[in-house]
């Protein structure tokens, strides 16, 4: 009743007279609009570059989700090297594509040679070798922070972000290797420095860890086993339980708190013939197989990464377990309340020619997570 009531003012409004809206002051007119529903605003948006720009606004947002009973959306963003200052967006909540400008800092407005790199809670984290920094930003926020390598050369095999859930603190952790060993440096936003662990004498797959009950776990190569680091006191240690049998490929993901998850793709030769997904039990001492990827979607997704696995990554994305390759820019993905298999298809934004460098992020807004 009450959504139907706004629906009917929203119609008179679009009958008013423009100099009329013109007239009303800012915090107003943004005070009116924080009472419509999501989807109503967000479809408003399209008509007006004003009320486009607002959905980045803190004030605005601060306003709206504590006027509104809708939940602010989540996205999924799609990063390519040749994407300058935006990138699409694909609405999970709504089911849409957008194309929306990042407001990013003025550094790296600044500068064309930063890369994101991974994306947590909110936070953004991009690399820009030319600074020597890490560059750490909340678009809706409107805030950032510059955090320099605490090497150089700034080499490293692996780089993860982690925040906590609402964003105030957050850490990275990078591994670089010297010679045969590596060492191991973790930052803190709390104190803003680097401490710096010993690594390990072997080596890890070239993939993000994964975030899991305050521990990262990693997947190493052949054989395959599961390595876990501390984030606090910066000691490794191994999951001491069997993976399973025939793996090709095995990528974690993680909901961070209360679920971890392996992806594996089953086969002999170095070529997988199916893909199936486990769960790591309550008691976390074994796997236990929770789904299998539909055979077309098996056929489609190996022969879209030419069977060079070390191009397949996988992320967690409110409630769905995303499987990409960095040669394809489709994801799919296995929805976990309802157990179902999905593919997202294509962004119709982007050009035919590209063909390699796609990389997709979790990116779930977060107002009051400060850089």
């Amino acid at each position: 009743m009450e959504e139907a009531k706004t629906e009917k003012n929203l119609k008179i409004s679009r009958k008013m007279d423009p100099k009329i809206w013109s007239k009303l002051p800012e915090d107003v007119l943004e005070h009116v609009l924080s009472f419509l529903p999501l989807k109503t605003f967000l479809s408003l948006t399209s008509t007006c570059k004003h009320f486009k720009t607002l959905i980045f606004s803190p004030s605005f947002v601060s306003k709206f989700t504590s006027s509104s009973s809708s939940q602010f959306s989540s996205f999924l963003l799609l990063s390519h090297p040749q994407f300058h200052c935006k990138s699409p967006l694909f609405d999970t909540n709504h089911n849409s594509w957008r194309n929306l400008p990042l407001p990013f800092s003025p550094t790296l407005s600044s500068a064309s040679s930063s890369t994101l790199l991974c994306i947590s809670n909110g936070h953004l984290c991009f690399s820009n070798p030319n600074l020597s920094s890490f560059i750490i930003c909340n678009i809706l926020a409107k805030s950032s922070r510059t955090v320099k390598f605490p090497k150089w050369p700034p080499s490293y095999e692996l780089l993860n972000f982690v925040s906590e859930p609402k964003g105030y603190n957050y850490k990275l952790f990078m591994l670089s290797s010297f010679g045969p060993s590596s060492i191991a440096f973790v930052y803190d936003s709390k104190v803003h420095l680097w401490r710096q662990f010993e690594g390990l004498n072997h080596a890890l797959h070239h993939h993000e860890g994964v975030f899991f009950n305050g521990l990262l776990y990693f997947i190493t190569p052949e054989p395959f086993c599961v390595e876990f680091f501390h984030l606090e006191n910066g000691k490794w240690g191994r999951l001491g339980i069997e993976l399973p049998a025939g793996l090709v490929f095995a990528r974690l993901v993680s909901d961070g708190h209360k679920k971890l998850f392996l992806i594996g793709g089953i086969g002999y030769n170095g070529i997988a013939r199916s893909m199936k997904l486990w769960e790591l039990n309550e008691d976390g001492n074994f796997w236990v197989e929770i789904g299998r990827i539909p055979e077309l979607m098996i056929r489609k997704f190996v022969s879209v990464c030419y069977h060079k696995y070390e191009h397949v990554y996988s992320f967690w994305h409110q409630d769905l377990i995303c499987i990409c390759c960095y040669n394809w820019p489709e994801i799919l993905y296995y929805k976990v309340c309802r157990r179902t298999w999905h593919w997202l298809p294509k962004c119709p934004l982007l050009p035919e020619k590209w063909s390699c460098g796609f990389r997709w992020f979790s990116f779930v807004p977060q107002l009051y997570a400060f850089a």
